[in-house]
């Protein structure tokens, strides 16, 4: 195929795309899309439209002809059919319920497993973790997981204006 007979069947399909846009009563290229099935369900995007008419005009153009020309009335095809948007959540993080959550803090805590009870405590802010670690302080109790969430807020606020 040399320049001149591409450049030509682009013109053609130009003229094509212009009837097809009056029959269809639109304002842009875009606007036949929805009138071009595709064989894997829906119509035509857009972007694939517009691919087409510089690598593959002929196919367009027997496209645009068969379903919006000689159609005595194009018909708009159905959407293309998609996942509802709850099913594209990620299936491997468990959800735990609050008491689970709670029996599982306390079999840590039981068990002396620091790393699991900082994973499994509830995130407090840090004014929160201040007033609870004050308390503690005035009542004379020393509380290790209590100064580790501390310094947790503190180095999360760090990196939080860090990364600004």
């Amino acid at each position: 195929m040399t320049v001149d007979q591409k450049g030509k069947s682009l013109k053609e399909v130009q003229d094509i795309i212009s009837k097809a846009i009056t029959k269809v009563k639109g304002t842009k290229e875009n606007d036949l899309c929805k009138y071009l099935p595709m064989d894997s369900g829906g119509y035509m995007h857009h972007f694939t439209l517009r691919k087409m008419k510089h690598k593959d005009p002929s196919q367009l153009g027997t496209l645009i002809e068969k379903f919006i020309i000689k159609a005595d009335r194009p018909r708009a095809v159905a959407p293309k059919r998609r996942a509802p948007r709850g099913s594209r959540k990620r299936r491997d993080n468990l959800a735990f319920s609050r008491t689970q959550l709670e029996r599982m803090l306390q079999i840590a805590r039981l068990a002396g497993d620091k790393e699991m009870i900082s994973v499994l405590s509830p995130r407090k802010s840090l004014p929160a973790v201040k007033r609870e670690l004050i308390s503690s302080i005035r009542h004379n109790r020393v509380e290790q997981e209590l100064w580790n969430s501390y310094l947790d807020c503190i180095n999360a606020g760090e990196l939080a204006t860090s990364d600004k």
